[in-house]
């Protein structure tokens, strides 16, 4: 699995891949590239990512970045017609017990050359 992102630093773990394990209970396994509508959409969900919060070293996000996403999150997304595009070589293959894999790959990037 390749690395989602660097800048700013992803992943459940902060290692910039979107591994997973029991302590992730929201499965942050989707490597996307997050659009202004995601980051809307999911500010009005509940999980405002484009704010920074400084105590957790994080950043806030912008259209561009890319970012380990919550499965679900992703799907509610695909359903409301705002899912980002996805970084498939970077997506840990637990999606796939959420996401059929012929609806990743026509959402997956195909320039996948920068891991920034």
């Amino acid at each position: 699995m390749q690395t989602c992102g660097t800048d700013p630093l992803t992943g459940f773990s902060r290692t910039g891949s979107c591994d997973t394990g029991q302590a992730d209970i929201g499965v942050h396994v989707v490597c996307a590239r997050v659009t202004e509508a995601f980051l809307s959409f999911s500010k009005a969900r509940g999980n405002d990512l484009i704010t920074p919060v400084p105590a957790y070293g994080f950043p806030g996000l912008k259209p561009g970045d890319r970012w380990c996403l919550c499965a679900r999150r992703w799907s509610e997304a695909l359903d409301a017609g705002v899912a980002p595009p996805i970084i498939l070589e970077a997506t840990h293959a637990k999606v796939l017990e959420t996401v059929d894999l012929e609806v990743l790959r026509a959402h997956a990037l195909e320039d996948v050359a920068t891991s920034s």
